[in-house]
């Protein structure tokens, strides 16, 4: 239920789908989708609880990808599905544009902009 629970939410699904070209750092995918910081880091908790993203930090950063080989199977098998259902669809398509130039920009000054530092 945790995982029907956390694919509830299309900024949710939206994350996951993005995540599927590799790791991305929380400032990263918290500039693609325009949202404050607080509350794209409680979409990813919601989906880290979900066994559908796995995390590591590294210094003061935090990196979330899709779950390896070594996740729950449920979980890669809802990832799979969602890839073929929606990836087709526009706003995904956008987003994925998106992403080219937001993994341009520099990960730090990301950062300090959504810090307010």
């Amino acid at each position: 239920m945790t995982i029907t629970k956390a694919l509830a939410d299309e900024n949710r699904v939206r994350t996951l789908l993005v995540l599927r070209d590799g790791e991305l750092c929380v400032c990263q995918i918290t500039e693609l989708f325009g949202l404050a910081p607080s509350t794209m880091s409680k979409h990813l908790s919601i989906l880290h609880q979900a066994g559908l993203v796995e995390s590591r930090k590294d210094g003061r950063w935090i990196y979330y990808r899709l779950p390896g080989n070594g996740g729950a199977t449920a979980a890669r098998d809802a990832i799979r599905w969602l890839g073929k259902s929606v990836a087709d669809e526009p706003r995904i398509v956008e987003d994925g544009q998106r992403l080219k130039k937001v993994l341009r920009m520099n990960p730090v000054e990301l950062c300090k902009r959504q810090c307010g530092k």
